[in-house]
């Protein structure tokens, strides 16, 4: 069945028409396979079932609809016109979205960042392939694992995931070379979309390995036991530290929000080599401890002795300087009297003189001078007991 156009041709009418309606009314049929005035389902016959039409043929249909429902001076040229303004606005419409809390949206030119839209509410940006959006959740804490691995689908009764290691991440060289079996969790969030989308390739797993090589060396500086026991606020602090450093150098977008050790324990593999080791480290706490005491005993003691030994050197060099001085007093009194009277001075050093040699002499010395010419009566089994 065909239709005439305005120039009196002849063209096929693409929807058919129904050969079975009643009183000489043709039907016309819309898109879907129904027909617009009889009812009912289209049927095998001449119609073309439910088989799928290309874009051209569908173009077709559209063009052939608005021509049936215009008046005959209007179609043609003026339906092609308002097919293609309707086409145009539903592809400019395409270009409205909408920023939720949290989101920035990043709109990209030909490929290229042209703008971030950081306010939540109602956006537009050319339609593709002009202009595209990507929307990113810059509030969302995200969190990365390194040394395990959670969320499986098997879970307890608890309700809480299962953890399951991830050996090549977790085991890390202590600075006294022991092995560390260490668990990690990081937050992050975004802080730059732009950045975040542009400046680095792979995001999480570049995010990923800068935080394994900061944890690595970290580690590597440390020695096994604080990591295990109570250095591990600062461990946490480093690496966070580190971590976001180079994520800045990179210009990445990344905001590092907190570094958590889940767990940090020594590997089944070495645990009796490192019990032996702690053991021996406290033997030789225990033996400091006793050579300690011993020492805080003895040394009052030695510095009690050496106290006395200056004291008694600083009374000794007092007394021989004050002897020294009486002497020096005494000789100089003495040279001021001889200075006076040389004459007595001098019979008085002799006679004390001889008197301190001749002191223990077995011998008597008379005076000639004293004596009238008798001799005197001399005691001299006296004189020798005395002296005895």
């Amino acid at each position: 069945m065909s239709q005439d156009d305005d120039s009196g041709n002849k063209r096929p009418n693409p929807w058919g028409t129904a050969s079975d309606n009643k009183g000489g009314r043709k039907l016309r049929a819309v898109p879907g396979g129904k027909k617009s005035g009889g009812g009912g389902n289209r049927g095998g016959g001449g119609g073309r079932g439910n088989d799928p039409q290309d874009f051209g043929e569908l173009l077709k249909d559209l063009q052939n609809m608005l021509t049936d429902i215009l008046p005959g001076n209007m179609s043609g040229k003026v339906a092609g016109l308002l097919l293609l303004g309707a086409i145009l606005t539903l592809w400019l419409a395409s270009g409205l979205y909408i920023i939720n809390p949290g989101e920035h949206g990043v709109v990209q030119r030909f490929g290229a960042w042209d703008r971030t839209q950081d306010t939540e509410g109602l956006g537009y940006h050319w339609p593709s392939p002009i202009e595209k959006v990507t929307k990113l959740n810059v509030n969302q804490q995200r969190i990365m694992t390194i040394g395990y691995t959670e969320g499986m689908p098997y879970r307890h009764r608890s309700g809480t995931s299962i953890k399951q290691a991830v050996h090549g991440e977790s085991l890390m060289l202590t600075s006294d070379r022991n092995i560390v079996d260490l668990q990690m969790a990081l937050q992050w969030d975004i802080k730059s979309a732009e950045q975040f989308l542009f400046e680095i390739k792979d995001q999480e797993n570049t995010i990923k390995q800068v935080a394994e090589s900061a944890i690595r060396e970290v580690v590597g500086q440390t020695d096994m036991f604080p990591i295990i026991t109570t250095g591990r606020e600062q461990i946490q602090a480093k690496v966070k530290n580190i971590i976001q450093t180079n994520l800045d150098e990179y210009n990445s977008g990344v905001n590092i929000k907190q570094v958590l050790i889940q767990k940090a324990e020594v590997h089944p593999d070495v645990q009796q080599a490192f019990q032996d080791v702690q053991s021996a480290r406290q033997d030789a706490e225990d033996t400091e401890n006793i050579a300690r005491a011993h020492r805080e005993k003895i040394l009052p003691e030695a510095r009690g002795r050496a106290i006395k030994l200056v004291q008694e050197a600083e009374a000794y060099k007092q007394s021989k300087v004050a002897q020294s001085t009486g002497d020096a007093d005494r000789f100089s009194a003495i040279y001021n009297a001889y200075l006076k009277g040389k004459d007595v001075t001098r019979e008085r050093i002799y006679i004390e003189t001889m008197e301190e040699v001749l002191s223990n002499a077995e011998k008597i010395i008379l005076d000639n001078s004293a004596s009238s010419g008798v001799v005197p009566y001399l005691p001299l089994d006296e004189l020798k007991s005395n002296k005895r």
